[in-house]
């Protein structure tokens, strides 16, 4: 890693000043639109799609356009964070990656709700993927950029509760709109106006050319790799965050045909029922996510918080794994809920605390955000192992939970943070 510029640079310093609750809730609406953007198509519109350019082979489709998104994910977002962390524009360092991002997003839910094919599906997604992206690394760097350390629990908490939100709302407007042309085209419409207020309200700070270093090809590639004997626990977070999201993504990327086939709900019974796990699964995870974000940073205590939630998590997933009726897949919802949203809060409040270097801030976010979006590569091959060996869907969520059980485990190895 790079020393920081001689002098004070403000961009760079650890931030003390406690933040607004208004500048939350601007942060918070624009991470309700991002995450919408992400799992409106994931969760419905991309697998409608799927199942209607390839009815005889509609998971190997899904699986290839949100691998190739995925994989889009785990460059993209590093990289522009990577160059955030290096934009000297007068509005900020952020902000004008948000901008662009947005720009890039709305064109491409208008090509994903006109695409005719597969291909067409396939770079519509990418070219999503990657706006999006930039979106997030540029609003995720702004926590370590403005929030001190002693409220990123809470902030961290309202957060996964956007998060949330915005899964419950992309989810929604897919089920609700019905057709997949509007779902698109409403949900770029909700991401451009939930995005407006932190737009003209960001607050973002400049960083000065004279602390602005040069980028590479070479040093950006080099620059993913973080030592984890340098910095243990950062390399300790990232692989734990990798597990507890391969085990999510086990469970959502096939969820709508977990509901036809396991659950042996209709079409349509379908589809609403991912709406109504999502949105009970929201409400449930909005409630844990505040209290156990709240909770962590009155008793300055990280680890504890992550561990036992992601236990929790893997108790649901097993749950869910023998679940064949509609009610008991209710329940492992919502016991999923309750582990997975104060794991959401705490577990982003503990990572920021370990990031290497300020200089770095968004890449190193975006190292992180690896293991969130490289998992959406590995789950559908996963999935498909799992699956071809007849296991069912029963197999594939017992993985997903032994996946979880040992990444709760790993926290333990954390030792900066208690």
């Amino acid at each position: 890693m790079s020393s920081p510029p001689a002098g004070r640079v403000e961009a760079l310093e650890e931030p003390t000043r406690p933040v607004s609750g208004v500048w939350v809730v601007w942060l918070s609406l624009i991470s309700i639109g991002v995450w919408a953007g992400f799992f409106g198509p994931i969760q419905v519109l991309l697998a409608q799609q799927a199942e209607r350019f390839s009815p005889d082979h509609k998971e190997a489709t899904l699986a290839l356009v949100t691998g190739v998104g995925a994989a889009v994910s785990t460059i993209l977002n590093p990289l522009c964070g990577a160059l955030s962390d290096r934009t000297v524009a007068r509005m900020g360092r952020r902000l004008p990656w948000v901008l662009g991002g947005l720009a890039s997003a709305i064109v491409a839910m208008v090509l994903l709700s006109a695409a005719q094919s597969v291909l067409a599906m396939v770079l519509a997604w990418a070219l999503a993927q990657a706006a999006l992206n930039a979106m997030l690394a540029a609003i995720t760097a702004t926590v370590p950029d403005q929030v001190p350390a002693r409220q990123r629990g809470t902030v961290g908490g309202w957060l996964a509760i956007a998060q949330t939100a915005g899964v419950v709302a992309g989810s929604g407007i897919a089920a609700a709109t019905g057709s997949i042309a509007a779902g698109y085209l409403t949900i770029a419409a909700v991401l451009f106006v939930v995005s407006l207020p932190y737009c003209f309200d960001s607050r973002d700070l400049a960083l000065p050319a004279s602390a602005r270093r040069p980028l590479s090809a070479r040093q950006f590639l080099g620059s993913l790799w973080v030592s984890p004997r340098e910095h243990p626990d950062f390399g300790w977070a990232w692989l734990t965050r990798f597990l507890m999201n391969l085990g999510n993504a086990l469970v959502i990327l096939y969820l709508l045909y977990y509901l036809k086939d396991a659950i042996d709900l209709t079409d349509k019974q379908a589809e609403d029922g991912v709406f109504v796990l999502t949105a009970l699964y929201g409400v449930i995870t909005i409630v844990t996510a505040i209290v156990g974000g709240l909770w962590s940073d009155r008793i300055g205590r990280r680890k504890p918080f992550v561990i036992w939630s992601g236990l929790i998590a893997a108790a649901a997933l097993l749950l869910l794994a023998f679940a064949s009726t509609w009610p008991m897949a209710v329940v492992g919802a919502i016991v999923l809920a309750v582990g997975f949203g104060t794991y959401t809060a705490v577990d982003f409040a503990m990572i920021t605390q370990v990031l290497p270097a300020a200089l770095d801030r968004a890449k190193d976010l975006g190292v992180i955000n690896i293991a969130n979006a490289l998992p959406q590569v590995l789950a559908p091959g996963v999935a498909a192992v799992v699956l071809s060996l007849d296991l069912g869907y029963s197999g594939l969520y017992i993985v997903a939970a032994l996946v979880s059980v040992l990444g709760s485990v790993l926290v333990t190895k954390i030792r900066s943070l208690t």
